[in-house]
């Protein structure tokens, strides 16, 4: 009886490491075929980014071509892997959902790492880092200065749906309403035509809006009101990629060329001319 019992527990036992094993093979952590999306990537020759498009990040130029940091960044990536680039313009709250389907391998369009969409995908290491600036309507918010004057509950303010300026509305404007939008430009648009009181986004777009249009919007905040890390999103369980991604952002950040970029993008104007 006591060998039969043993035996039944070494069956068991065997069950459990075999299950076990099978949680950790390739086939469950980068698809059913095993392979990464950077091996994935390497034999297609092709690179799919998602992204959305917002000023300065990702804009199209006079002939209808990208431009942009996060164009940069990701056409700099595809040929450092010596591959290809396809870009994939995606509604900003439907990005992730698109990418977990497999229309496009990952997401570089200045996606902030937060916990709720840690939950979803997989982040990179910090590559960039951002924080929310606010461009108010010279009519509606006439006089208004520093946050506290626009939580009140008669305020309402714009912003681009499943962004981070929406959940930056919410924690630090929570008696504001909200509306939102599936295009930035739409939001802004709303403030520019004194809809809404004020228009809440990454910086540095809402300065180079209330410059573009001086009598219809200003700058009331005197700095961002949050600081956020970029990262690149891919999907879950891919550790070989999210491997490659930091590695790569190392390589990339110690020549210079991150800071090289978002200073021409963020702190020049010279690529006005291209859009104008």
């Amino acid at each position: 009886m006591k060998s039969l019992t043993r035996y039944i527990n070494v069956l068991i036992m065997a069950a459990v490491v075999l299950a076990l094993a099978g949680f950790s093979t390739p086939e469950a952590v980068a698809g059913s075929n095993g392979e990464s999306t950077v091996e994935q990537v390497m034999k297609r020759g092709v690179l799919r980014v998602g992204m959305s498009t917002f000023v300065p990040w990702a804009m199209k130029d006079k002939t209808g071509t990208l431009m942009g940091f996060e164009i940069d960044v990701a056409t700099r990536l595809a040929k450092d892997m010596g591959v290809k680039v396809q870009f994939i313009p995606t509604k900003w709250s439907g990005i992730i959902p698109a990418l977990l389907t497999g229309k496009f391998d990952i997401i570089i369009g200045g996606m902030g790492i937060l916990p709720s969409r840690n939950l979803k995908v997989n982040f990179s290491n910090p590559y960039d880092y951002t924080g929310m600036s606010m461009a108010a309507s010279t009519t509606m918010a006439k006089g208004f200065s520093g946050l506290t004057a626009f939580n009140q509950p008669d305020v309402v303010l714009s912003a681009r749906l499943g962004s981070t300026g929406v959940a930056a509305i919410r924690k630090h404007l929570p008696k504001a309403q909200i509306r939102m939008f599936d295009d930035e430009a739409q939001a802004f648009q709303e403030a520019i035509n004194g809809r809404v009181h004020g228009v809440v986004s990454s910086a540095p777009t809402p300065a180079f809006q209330a410059i573009k249009h001086p009598t219809k919007l200003f700058l009331p905040l005197k700095e961002n009101f949050t600081r956020e890390p970029i990262g690149f999103a891919v999907k879950k369980g891919d550790f070989d990629t999210i491997n490659f991604l930091n590695n790569w952002i190392h390589y990339v950040e110690s020549e210079g060329w991150f800071k090289e970029r978002k200073t021409y993008w963020f702190k020049t104007r010279e690529w006005e001319t291209r859009i104008n």
